[in-house]
């Protein structure tokens, strides 16, 4: 036999007795082709290659505003992804409160084109499988984006998952909802534009993940304060089935009303969210969508003031999340939730402790004297502390514990956290301890990219959250061995993790406070 004829018969052989895996793995470098396109990356210090300001649809300007997004148009030749995208149009960040800089989007570029994503990844093949994390960012669903220092994930990556970082529509550019926007639609539903952005990331990904030696079979979704009710929000839906496989919610779920012990409607309907965006173009002085699409991205965010937050719009949110919860038409998923000691978010003075017994009175009526005993209200020291649990609850520890046991009741695993590190800092955010979103850094293992006093203790907790929240982006469950055990949650134990200095398992101690808004409000 001659020895082309030879080799050729070597190749075929050894491709049909099963090595045809190692000639459709490629590696992965730093050009990558996707559906639409070649992209090119770059390779950080520690190895870890990193793709930013990838397109996963088309602008959301012109005709295109108050439109689900669109497919992005292919390219010819090499785009760079060597920086991030623009963030999506907001107003200017400036710190406030407990968030420093790092916490904010960078000053630019801000942009009404704004639908990019971002991946980091240590993947040498395509064939690594490895498993993916998709991050939503929080904001209150008007600020925000994925290019927020504390989101970057290289670090993530190193330990061994694909990571990606969203942007999405936010203010009312992700949320306006008008009678004529529904009638225009096909789906005859305005308002969730942000969150179908969402979805188109999250189908980008299930399309070209595999490119940088992710498993689009084994994503995770993961969010805190708007980005987990977003999270949550996207169990909910129908269209977002089959597109991720687990869920990580830190500090919001959608689950309660602003007034729960009143309503027990927590989203706001279509028809409502339409006459909001009536009243809206009113103080405008606008006529027709032609009007409002034409009106500067800039002015229009001045001018225009409206709600931002899910809707229950028939499409996207067909019922509400309580509903769909309910009667168990959720997508099916592990979950890893929690909330922070210390993030309850008052705003103005505090009551002092007769007037916050007469505004609980007034408020909540049967449920007042009940209330008082799990916030009390003795002095005025008392009521102070009061006030702060009780905005905690209401907004994060209620939802996140009744997603818990709604989950964990229908037989889904469930891990859930109390953040309780108070969070070292200097000056003017000493007062903050446990604050909101406090925890993000820790859990993605971006410390170094916040000017804190850190001590030895943030970095061991970091390394252990991150690697609880990689372990469960891989199998569903954070346990590995060398950490801490973390017992899965169930209404009968309430057994939880404790994340702090010390890391250990214990039983949620407001369990009593926050099972009367489980049993008496919610389920009744």
């Amino acid at each position: 036999m001659k020895k082309p004829l030879l080799l050729s018969f070597i190749f075929l052989l050894l491709y049909f007795i099963g090595i045809p895996s190692l000639f459709a793995s490629e590696p992965v470098g730093l050009i990558i082709k996707l559906t639409s396109g070649y992209i090119q990356g770059k390779s950080e210090k520690s190895g870890i290659k990193s793709f930013k300001g990838i397109p996963f649809a088309a602008p959301p300007v012109g005709n295109l505003r108050w439109k689900a997004p669109a497919p992005v148009k292919a390219w010819e030749g090499v785009k760079s992804c060597l920086a991030f995208g623009p963030s999506a149009i907001q107003a200017p960040p400036a710190p406030f409160y407990m968030w420093s800089e790092e916490f904010l989007i960078p000053k630019e570029p801000i942009s009404e084109d704004c639908l990019y994503l971002n991946v980091w990844t240590d993947a040498q093949k395509t064939s690594d499988k490895k498993p993916v994390i998709v991050w939503i960012h929080g904001g209150g669903f008007s600020s925000g984006g994925g290019s927020v220092p504390i989101y970057d994930g290289e670090k993530l990556a190193a330990k061994g998952v694909v990571y990606v970082s969203i942007n999405y529509r936010v203010g009312i550019f992700g949320f306006f909802a008008h009678p004529d926007l529904s009638k225009e639609s096909p789906n005859l539903a305005s308002g969730n534009y942000g969150l179908l952005d969402q979805i188109a990331a999250l189908q980008w990904v299930k399309n070209n993940i595999a490119q940088f030696g992710g498993d689009p079979a084994n994503a995770t979704i993961a969010g805190q304060s708007a980005g987990s009710m977003a999270v949550v929000s996207l169990i909910a839906s129908p269209l977002a089935k089959g597109l991720f496989h687990k869920a990580i919610a830190e500090s919001g779920a959608s689950l309660l009303p602003r007034n729960p012990l009143v309503s027990k409607q927590a989203l706001v309907g279509l028809k409502e969210s339409e006459e909001q965006g009536k009243k809206a173009m009113e103080t405008i002085g606008l006529q027709t969508l032609d009007q409002m699409r034409a009106m500067p991205a800039e002015e229009l965010r001045k001018k225009v003031s409206s709600r931002s937050g899910v809707i229950v719009d028939g499409h996207f949110m067909p019922e509400s999340i309580e509903r769909i919860f309910n009667e168990k038409k959720q997508n099916q998923v592990h979950l890893l939730t929690g909330w922070n000691e210390d993030e309850g978010l008052v705003m103005g003075p505090y009551k002092k402790a007769e007037a916050f017994k007469v505004d609980i009175e007034k408020q909540y009526g049967k449920y007042a004297a009940e209330l008082l005993k799990f916030y009390p209200a003795d002095h005025d020291s008392i009521a102070v502390n009061s006030q702060n649990r009780l905005s905690r609850d209401l907004v994060f520890g209620a939802p996140n514990f009744i997603l818990a046991n709604l989950h964990s009741d229908q037989g889904h695993p469930v891990y859930v956290y109390r953040f309780t590190r108070v969070v070292p800092a200097d000056g003017e955010y000493k007062k903050f301890k446990a604050f909101h979103t406090g925890e993000v850094p820790y859990a993605l293992n971006t410390l170094h990219l916040v000017n804190r006093p850190w001590e030895k203790e943030d970095l061991a907790l970091s390394n252990t959250m991150s690697s609880y929240w990689v372990n469960f982006a891989k199998l569903g469950n954070p346990n590995a061995k060398g950490l801490p055990i973390w017992p899965a949650f169930h209404a009968k134990t309430l057994e939880i993790i404790r994340l702090d200095k010390r890391v250990e398992k214990s039983k949620i101690p407001d369990a009593a406070s926050l099972n009367f808004f489980y049993q008496q409000v919610y389920l009744n």
